[in-house]
């Protein structure tokens, strides 16, 4: 009687663990992966900021009728990714969101992404169809507007994720490569 006591004990103790979430799934606190942002990619695939989880990724915001600052900011990642690649594994993906879902469909993604000579198994060129742009915006710690029907006055924040995506580093440099975000991405891609 006393064995089965414990037993049933152990036995009931140990069902609320085995219906708990195990530890893995779990998200931190401080996650991007954590916000409700649905996206669309450049394939038209629907597209889910945790399906990034597990890697370090590199994220911007962007659109495709800046003539300026996003290509620019993409040519600078490109740099970055050329940069941390001499000393390391492998480089980190690329996640682009545009701040102007309505203009920039899957074929202004798609064409922003064959003109530039982007992967899209490294690049996604994304659009929001649902959720807080604005809210997933400011975390990165870009603020933007929309200035006329396709022109939005914006500043450029190139981040870097961590496996869960927390973000770990970020830069404002553009235009040439910042070397501390370089070794940031060097340290979270010989990480995995």
């Amino acid at each position: 009687m006393k064995r089965f006591t414990l037993w049933l004990c152990a036995w009931l103790f140990s069902i609320p663990a085995g219906f708990a979430a195990p530890p893995s799934l779990s998200l931190p606190g401080d996650s991007l992966y954590q916000t409700s942002l649905a996206l669309q990619d450049q394939q038209g695939r629907q597209f889910d900021l945790a399906s990034m989880r597990g890697r370090p990724v590199i994220v911007s915001l962007f659109y495709t009728a800046c003539s300026s600052v996003c290509p620019l900011t993409i040519d600078t990642i490109e740099q970055i990714r050329h940069a941390a690649s001499a000393r390391s594994r492998g480089v980190p993906a690329v996640l682009l969101v545009s701040v102007d879902p309505l203009h920039d469909d899957v074929v202004n993604l798609a064409a922003m992404a064959k003109a530039h000579g982007l992967d899209a198994a490294s690049w996604h060129l994304t659009r929001s169809t649902a959720g807080d742009l604005m809210a997933f915006a400011a975390t990165l710690g870009v603020a933007y507007r929309q200035r006329t029907n396709n022109e939005f006055s914006h500043n450029a924040v190139i981040a870097l994720l961590d496996e869960n995506g927390r973000i770990v580093a970020r830069t404002s440099v553009i235009g040439r490569v910042d070397p501390a975000f370089v070794a940031a991405v060097r340290a979270r891609s010989t990480v995995h």
